[in-house]
């Protein structure tokens, strides 16, 4: 049976600080992202990634506007590593992670699924998430204790099937065991699967409902800093491959396994370790 996605309740219950952050996002997106969205040039990173203008003019513009907003450093993905890693080690107290454009490869080829990814951590814990797609003009939005919005109505998710074998699920092929990969690929338990290379939008989706399940090999903190956080306001559950405490992964490289409604999460994370 399908619950309703959004309660009505406008902004109510968000504090200054997630107002603030939602603004910045929106309008340093309107700035700096889709001025450029289809006409950027781009270019590859040591880890074979894609960067482009865009990437890096939305992760200054970012860090100017969240230092006003909240002034703790900033861990950005456009980062040199031995800088991301520095500043994890050293300001655990409190700082901002954002990814400036998540599916850089999307955003290049013109595929619109790729959003801007802002999460607040303290004491190594995501407290406060947004995730924003400029192109669907959709804003995820949580706080830790306070929900999740979309939109600024309190984001419930749905539950639109009740059993593993008729869900949708999101699963990322590449960083997964041979093995695992094989039999999702040959024999999945689900109904169907899809994968469209953005996992903050991945989170989000499954926060939402419209996908079930949802797993991953190994995102960075960046991918799933305020995702996880949304997704659990949500109301949905997620763990790692390896453990059941999600926050115990190694934080540059977390599996991740998913889902909105206990049962199926229970029900997938089961059939996905049995696999190993």
């Amino acid at each position: 049976m399908e619950k309703h996605i959004l309660s009505k309740n406008g902004t109510v219950g968000m504090s200054a600080l997630l107002k603030a952050t939602i603004a910045a996002v929106k309008l340093v997106a309107a700035e700096e992202i889709m001025p450029r969205y289809l006409k950027v040039a781009h270019k590859h990173k040591s880890d074979g990634s894609l960067c482009t203008d865009a990437d890096i003019a939305t992760q200054t513009a970012l860090i100017r506007k969240l230092q006003a907003i909240c002034n703790v450093p900033v861990l950005g993905e456009e980062m040199p590593e031995n800088e991301q890693r520095a500043i994890w080690q050293s300001n655990r107290e409190g700082l901002w992670c954002i990814d400036p454009i998540d599916g850089t490869s999307n955003f290049v080829h013109g595929l619109p699924y790729f959003a801007v990814s802002v999460a607040l951590l303290r004491e190594g814990r995501s407290v406060l998430g947004v995730v924003y797609d400029p192109v669907a003009d959709e804003m995820f939005a949580a706080e830790v204790g306070k929900g999740a919005y979309l939109n600024g109505d309190k984001l419930l998710g749905r539950i639109v099937v009740d059993t593993m074998c008729k869900a949708l699920a999101n699963v990322d092929l590449k960083r997964l065991d041979a093995r695992l990969a094989a039999q999702l690929a040959t024999y999945p338990p689900c109904a169907s699967q899809r994968n469209f290379g953005a996992s903050a939008l991945d989170w989000c989706y499954t926060a939402a409902g419209r996908y079930d399940l949802y797993l991953h090999g190994g995102q960075k903190l960046w991918d799933y800093a305020a995702g996880v956080l949304i997704l659990s306001e949500a109301g949905g559950y997620a763990c790692c491959i390896e453990s059941d405490d999600f926050s115990a992964g190694d934080i540059w490289q977390r599996s991740v396994i998913a889902a909105r409604s206990e049962s199926m999460f229970n029900e997938w994370k089961t059939w996905i370790r049995a696999q190993a």
